[in-house]
């Protein structure tokens, strides 16, 4: 493994997903397990978040908006709480949410919003 990429994508994994997430999935990991953690922290975050051509906050919109269609809602919420931390508004995230019901169809549209709720009201920034 690229040892420059690994540690370029750690850097930017912890940035999007918190350092506290992302090593208590590292720490968890085991034999069975490790290899594709350390890949894919190495070929997500270092090779496809790693170069400038795309700032974070838009490779986060994209996630979501890929995420959503792919109806990975675990993934989905831990990449609506990474859109958060690179910028993404609420009003932005309900306008993905909006183009997701649009192509994808309202019940994923639906599932994501119910999720988004999730992650903007444990973050304050929704009433309950």
């Amino acid at each position: 493994m690229d040892n420059t990429l690994f540690e370029q994508g750690l850097e930017q994994r912890k940035s999007t997903l918190g350092a506290e997430y992302v090593e208590k999935n590292l720490a968890a990991a085991d034999d069975f397990t490790r290899p594709f953690q350390e890949t894919m922290t190495a070929w997500c975050w270092g090779f496809g978040w790693g170069d400038d051509t795309i700032d974070p906050k838009t490779r986060s919109m994209m996630n979501l908006a890929m995420i959503g269609a792919l109806g990975k809602m675990h993934e989905w919420e831990l990449h609506c709480k990474g859109a958060l931390n690179n910028g993404v508004t609420k009003k932005e995230i309900q306008s993905i949410i909006h183009v997701i019901g649009i192509y994808c169809g309202v019940p994923q549209s639906l599932e994501c919003f119910r999720v988004a709720r999730k992650v903007l009201t444990e973050r304050g920034l929704l009433d309950e």
